[in-house]
């Protein structure tokens, strides 16, 4: 059989420790048996970062301008305890915040229902959608120790030399301050990505903000969402047969506890971030979640949405048994085929993706899983695989 040809090159981005391992498997027994792979590669591994001063995550970026799709294996963001294990020059900052910021997209994260994996949520019976913000707030912030009394102040200073000031706090001991930003622009790319995306998958557009503390920034979100539906959106969305509402945040949270599930929820960064892992997990596993950052020019980036397994990584090292779920990091890499198939009219790439999918979807229906899922399943009696019988499992099935 004739391997399947592409013509336009994917970026990959290689991660961290065991999402890394699986990386490599999926790569060989699902991937390259059936397709004459085209990528860009960049290791976005920790020691690469630390070698490069992080410049092949800036680099990655660039290249995810240039051809459009990319797909990314989980990275490391290190902590004072990476900091002496990998012996880094500094903390470098999360490879998917520096990406984000660059490609100014939205992340859309979703889970994958698989029958016999039923939500915790019993009145969920279809995927909610989150759509985080991918720019600025606490992932951008500065922070500042107070260590004695004295007087905090937010000051801004415009080009031409004119100070505005507003104060903090009065610190009449010691404490902390955080400064937090976002700009106009990167919040009108959000809500177009979100509006666009809802008309595409054609659901419901929900968001939500804390406006009514935050009077300021939290209504600039808001306002800004509205402007742009009422000028851009409204009569799509009418022609198109769905809606978009605003609320609280906290009545977000609330009417998602109620709701049957088939919306897209938009949050702000923070928000999207607890948000999309309460999602996740409720559903039944972080590794069980698509994740995709879109930005409003058209590039995409597909990724998983958990973190590098470091715990079973670490069993791995020492040659012990591991069961990974692979799940997240295979939907990766077939968004990416199936979008890079869309944007070259490759209709062979993207018939590729949608069958790996199924036959992923179909081990696990037919009770052959990694034991996170084995542990919560309802299918009587399942078969518990290690990380390279489940990838050699959906194999055979493919």
């Amino acid at each position: 059989m004739g391997k399947i040809k592409m013509t336009t090159p994917l970026v990959e981005m290689d991660g961290d420790e065991m999402t890394r391992i699986l990386w490599k498997m999926i790569k060989d027994n699902l991937l390259l048996p059936y397709i004459d792979l085209k990528t860009e590669y960049y290791d976005l591994g920790l020691e690469n970062r630390n070698d490069t001063n992080d410049q092949v995550t800036i680099d990655s970026a660039n290249a995810t301008k240039k051809y459009g799709v990319a797909v990314k294996c989980a990275t490391i963001t290190p902590n004072a305890a990476r900091m002496s294990e990998y012996n880094l020059k500094e903390m470098w900052k999360s490879p998917n915040g520096t990406i984000r910021a660059m490609l100014d997209g939205t992340v859309f994260r979703a889970p994958i229902v698989v029958k016999g994996i039923e939500p915790c949520v019993k009145n969920w019976k279809k995927p909610i959608t989150l759509a985080r913000h991918a720019y600025g707030d606490v992932y951008k912030n500065t922070e500042m120790i107070i260590d004695k009394p004295g007087k905090a102040e937010l000051v801004y200073t415009t080009e031409d030399g004119v100070e505005k000031r507003e104060l903090i706090h009065e610190f009449s001991g010691t404490g902390i301050i955080q400064g937090m930003h976002n700009t106009d622009d990167s919040i009108e790319s959000f809500a177009r990505s979100c509006f666009n995306y809802a008309l595409e998958i054609k659901q419901d557009l929900w968001f939500a903000t804390k406006d009514t503390i935050s009077k300021k920034y939290d209504h600039t979100f808001k306002d800004i969402f509205q402007e742009i539906y009422n000028k851009e959106y409204k009569e799509k969305f009418k022609k198109c047969g769905i809606k978009y509402f605003y609320t609280l945040i906290d009545d977000a949270v609330a009417r998602v506890m109620k709701a049957e599930g088939g919306f897209i929820w938009a949050c702000k960064n923070y928000d999207g971030d607890v948000m999309s892992d309460m999602v996740s997990s409720a559903f039944g596993s972080l590794a069980m979640m698509t994740s995709v950052l879109v930005s409003p020019k058209g590039y995409y980036e597909y990724e998983a949405a958990h973190g590098t397994v470091q715990r079973h990584y670490y069993k791995y090292l020492k040659g012990e048994e591991t069961s990974t779920n692979s799940v997240a990091t295979i939907f990766a890499w077939t968004g990416a085929l199936h979008k890079r198939g869309e944007l070259d009219g490759n209709t062979e790439l993207m018939e590729f993706a949608n069958r790996l999918e199924k036959a992923t979807v179909d081990t696990i229906e037919s009770g052959k899983m990694t034991k996170d899922l084995a542990l919560i399943t309802s299918i009587p009696n399942p078969k518990v695989l290690n990380s390279e019988e489940f990838i050699q499992e959906i194999a055979k099935v493919l």
